[in-house]
């Protein structure tokens, strides 16, 4: 039976009413942001760069946003376990990401089927920090420089390893772009975080590795271990002493690990937005700098405009530099 025209009126009329009260309770939902705590996954382990930041931001961001923020470590697969597991999640402002160049940019040109697209299922929310790598080995490995560890890889072909923070990372494809520039061989052993990759070399299962200082320092100021550069193209003021990969005489190999938050695509505007200026004011903090330079770190922040510019400039730049080392992975 047909249901009568003004029967059929009154149902659209009462489903028009619906879906504006929806956009309404949306709207109040948004204007009452945040109204519990506040996640930030890290797709690598304790310890890491990236765990060490959001440690830092969480604690200055929470009274700023009147909830408590969470940091969940979830690493795995060079970073993309945690990352492919936040650009899944619902864009309801709660769940936020702090990542690096492999994940949200580099592991786009390396990986065939990358099970997430950084480039549509994320949205920048500012870039939070950088850093250069610094390569480094054991102080009793009789190597002191750069030009020394290119002459022992050369004379002993196959007797290195590497480590590095994962599949796809800087600091793999620092040391596999340094391989491809002086014709030598070592073998790349990934791991969870930059203190395993360290703790590595400690133990001897591998021979170097190029990896954030914030795992490399303390044990240089211990002994342990030997600085041989640093991947920036200027040295870095806070750690005045390394000289760069080009003073190294590799002068093609510059790069700068950085860590960006991210939000799930469909995450609101206006949360992207509070969320934004809230971090970048703690970035701005005396006491936040100071603790990230203590770490070797340096703020950077910005617009969520200027994180999606900066990371479209990384893939033009590093595709072509990670085409020339030949990787490619399933």
């Amino acid at each position: 039976m047909k249901t009568p025209l003004s029967a059929r009126r009154l149902l659209v009329r009462s489903l028009a009413a619906l879906g504006l009260a929806g956009f309404a309770l949306a709207g109040m939902a948004q204007q009452g942001w945040p109204n519990k705590p506040v996640k930030i996954v890290v797709p690598y382990g304790p310890g890491s760069s990236p765990d060490v930041i959001t440690r830092i931001v969480a604690e200055r961001l929470s009274p700023r946003i009147g909830q408590p923020v969470v940091v969940e470590n979830r690493p795995g697969a060079g970073g993309n376990n945690g990352t492919g597991a936040v650009a899944k999640s619902a864009g309801d402002g709660y769940t936020y990401l702090i990542s690096t160049n492999g994940p949200l940019v580099y592991n786009t040109v390396l990986y065939k089927n990358l099970p997430y697209d950084p480039f549509k299922e994320l949205r920048p929310v500012v870039l939070a920090g950088g850093q250069p790598n610094v390569c480094a080995v054991r102080t009793d490995s009789g190597i002191n420089s750069l030009r020394d560890l290119v002459a022992a890889m050369k004379k002993n072909p196959g007797s290195f390893n590497f480590s590095s923070t994962g599949v796809g990372s800087l600091s793999q494809l620092g040391v596999e772009l340094l391989k491809v520039k002086t014709d030598t061989f070592a073998v790349h052993i990934p791991y969870a975080s930059s203190p395993l990759a360290i703790l590595a070399i400690l133990q001897g299962d591998v021979q170097f590795a190029c990896v954030p200082p914030v795992a490399v320092m303390p044990h240089v100021k211990s002994g342990k271990l030997r600085p041989l550069a640093v991947s920036t193209a200027k040295r870095s003021p806070l750690m005045p002493d390394i000289p760069t990969m080009k003073e190294g005489g590799l002068p093609e190999i510059e790069s700068l690990a950085w860590m960006a938050i991210m939000a799930p695509a469909s995450t609101p505007d206006d949360i992207v937005q509070r969320m934004n200026r809230e971090i970048n004011a703690v970035l701005a903090m005396p006491e936040v700098k100071e603790k990230l330079n203590a770490q070797y770190m340096e703020p950077i922040g910005g617009s969520p405009q200027d994180l999606a510019k900066f990371m479209q400039q990384e893939l033009r730049e590093m595709t072509p530099v990670i085409k020339r080392t030949g990787i490619s992975m399933e």
